[in-house]
């Protein structure tokens, strides 16, 4: 089973400035605790007992808040002295852990999905990495992934090129831990367009699809919604 997790928290937060200006998105204050510790209480469940959050913009919010420790469990900073893109970032992160498969989240979305399901899928198909996916009624704030009957991904649709219904990437992953052995990328580049989209015919890439709760809160509206949903 996986018992690590991955945050990706080193992001801007640029749409959210406005409202939070000195804090990163996912140390938002939701009811009284930062919204992702409400991701980290739900990892808890699912067994995870070591947290790598991945930091870069306003890092020492995090590094002050945790101290190394949440709940008696280990956290420990990857830290990105400077931007090195979403896939540059997991790289990075991925170099701390000590699992052969582990489970990576950005840290301003939840997705309450099965974790221990998503795990037996990865498992069974020997997935390299396996994608949460999440069918959204308007997709074009997010873009959207095809699979095929068998789970396999087999394409992407960039954000804003579509509307309406679909299935969106929900933000959580399970990757194998030597997948960047595997194909060789630069210090910087973004995993969905630089990595997924133009390789996923050549690695074994799978989603995993959920229809449990999901909040994204990057935008002003969202993060409202959040704090009348999360206790």
């Amino acid at each position: 089973m996986i018992h690590e997790a991955v945050l990706l928290a080193g992001g801007m937060g640029t749409r959210l400035q406005r409202v939070l200006p000195d804090l990163p998105k996912p140390m938002a204050p939701i009811n009284g605790k930062p919204f992702i510790e409400y991701i980290m209480d739900y990892l808890i469940t699912f067994n995870i007992r070591k947290f790598i959050l991945s930091v870069g913009y306003k890092q020492e919010a995090f590094s002050t808040h945790f101290n190394n420790n949440y709940k008696g469990i280990p956290v420990v900073f990857s830290v990105e002295e400077s931007q090195l893109g979403t896939g540059g970032g997991i790289r990075k992160a991925l170099a701390l852990a000590e699992g052969p498969n582990i489970l990576v989240l950005n840290a301003d979305t939840m997705f309450k999905l099965d974790i221990f399901s998503m795990y037996s899928l990865h498992q069974n198909v020997s997935a390299d990495i396996t994608m949460g996916l999440r069918k959204m009624d308007d997709i074009s704030r997010y873009g959207s992934v095809e699979i095929d009957k068998n789970s396999n991904v087999c394409g992407f649709l960039e954000k804003g090129n579509n509307k309406g219904c679909g299935t969106i990437n929900g933000g959580v992953y399970i990757f194998k831990k030597d997948i960047f052995e595997k194909i060789k990328m630069p210090e910087i580049f973004s995993l969905e367009k630089d990595f997924l989209e133009p390789f996923y015919p050549s690695i074994k890439i799978y989603g995993y699809s959920s229809n449990a709760y999901f909040i994204d809160i990057g935008i002003p509206t969202d993060y409202e919604k959040a704090k009348h949903e999360l206790t």
